[in-house]
């Protein structure tokens, strides 16, 4: 089917405002995706959209930008096998595809969950369901449509975050919510299980309780996989190494990112939020998604650098955090570009005085309203750009966007909520890239 863009009710373009339009892939019981996207070679935009409900999965789409067509290729508990299991479903993907070999590689993740003192746990199945049966691993062929079911991961819980190591074919990969941190290695056909990373992770309680890391980046130089912690220690993982390494000579524990309390939820502590490789300085840059400042992580000096605020201009100068209580997951390195985009918040204000959204939260979610912003910044030339507020046609911002896909065809495509007839949606959203017409 040929998918037109929502129409607002009425046009709306406030100065410097960025114009998003948002799609209807049909699916109604929808929720907020975290990742869960990403632009593959055949200039198509693959997605999940999530679902928190028991009875029903979420479903991975493909959005072809030439025709805005939008293809449905599965529900995520049938690609796993588990249709008629009546078991709690694979409600979520959390992580974005890795392309190799016209082979797209993601994993599932739990979206049913039970609220237990305002915190999020795995989800108690109701009377004549059995509980969640773990996330897999899987592989969806972009040339077939059909899709290879790799491994469940250890524990039978949900993954959090998963990369791939494309050149020797090793998956890493950290569960929600215990926090396992786990190597699947596709030609042997081998899991390994390091144990927990972080205490109890999510799942602990008091003094056990401990936010995890969601991005575990990859140096394609020799295949390490890093992750932080709550306490901002940075571990790494070999490629087929039997232990994982503690850097001994820096750590994510800056003034700059603030002070925290590694037991207490609804922050990510010292964790970076999203962490991305820099091919011409062999370095990773990241985000530390509470304070919003961009880092550049050396692997072979064996440091961290801090390198600039990425916040919007709002709340730059507000000198306050934004709104969403872990930080924002839309980050994304061009390497060809040498540049970074990043969707991020920025303040609300009416009558001359900025809108405050709650004072904690005791999990990851928005403590208040914000504007979404733009932001980029050019590695090379050290510069950094705001670009303005994205708005829907009908002047609504997109809320929850914690997701970023940079298409070649001048576009960039992320997930969130949108406001559509007074009732809340969540779908696909694309904005014209402002870079695109330089190039």
């Amino acid at each position: 089917m040929t998918v037109p863009a929502i129409k607002g009710t009425r046009k709306y373009q406030p100065p410097e405002a960025i114009i998003a339009t948002s799609f209807d892939s049909g699916f109604p019981l929808s929720h907020d995706t975290y990742n869960g996207i990403s632009a593959a070679s055949d200039g198509k935009i693959y997605y999940v959209l999530c679902s928190v409900d028991v009875d029903q999965g979420g479903r991975m789409y493909c959005f072809d930008p030439q025709t805005t067509k939008i293809n449905y290729c599965g529900d995520l508990t049938e690609l796993c096998g588990e249709k008629n299991n009546k078991s709690i479903p694979q409600g979520k993907s959390h992580v974005p595809f890795t392309e190799c070999g016209k082979k797209l590689y993601f994993s599932t993740h739990i979206g049913y969950y039970t609220t237990i003192e305002g915190m999020d746990k795995m989800g108690i199945p109701p009377e004549g369901y059995l509980p969640y049966p773990g996330g897999h691993l899987l592989a969806y062929d972009m040339e077939t449509g059909n899709v290879e079911d790799l491994a469940v991961v250890p524990h039978k819980e949900g993954v959090l975050t998963m990369s791939m190591d494309t050149h020797r074919m090793i998956i890493y990969g950290i569960t929600w919510p215990s926090g396992y941190f786990f190597r699947f290695d596709l030609k042997k056909k081998e899991m390994k299980d390091f144990g927990l990373i972080s205490l109890e992770g999510e799942n602990g309680h008091g003094q056990t309780f401990r936010t995890l890391c969601r991005c575990i980046p990859i140096n394609p130089e020799n295949g390490d996989a890093w992750f932080s912690t709550s306490e901002g220690d940075i571990f790494k993982c070999t490629p087929y190494g039997d232990k994982l390494i503690l850097l001994t000579e820096d750590n994510l524990r800056k003034d700059y990112f603030g002070q925290y309390d590694p037991a207490s939820p609804g922050h990510m502590g010292y964790n970076w939020r999203q962490v991305a490789w820099h091919n011409n300085s062999k370095s990773f840059y990241g985000i530390h998604g509470n304070s919003g400042y961009l880092f550049k992580f050396d692997p072979e000096k064996k440091s961290i650098e801090l390198v600039e605020r990425l916040t919007s201009r709002p709340s730059k100068r507000s000198g306050m955090f934004d709104q969403f209580s872990y930080g924002y997951l839309g980050f994304y390195l061009d390497n060809e570009r040498e540049t970074i985009y990043y969707l991020t918040g920025a303040p609300i204000y009416k009558n001359g005085r900025r809108v405050a959204g709650k004072a904690n939260t005791a999990k990851g979610e928005a403590k208040g309203l914000e504007d979404l912003h733009l932001v980029t910044f050019n590695i090379t030339g050290n510069e950094y750009k705001d670009h303005g507020a994205i708005k829907l046609e009908n002047g609504e911002s997109p809320l929850y966007v914690n997701s970023i896909a940079v298409g070649r065809n001048g576009y960039i495509y992320f997930m969130g909520r949108i406001m559509d007839n007074n009732t809340i949606r969540r779908d696909l959203i694309r904005i014209p890239d402002p870079l695109f017409k330089s190039e």
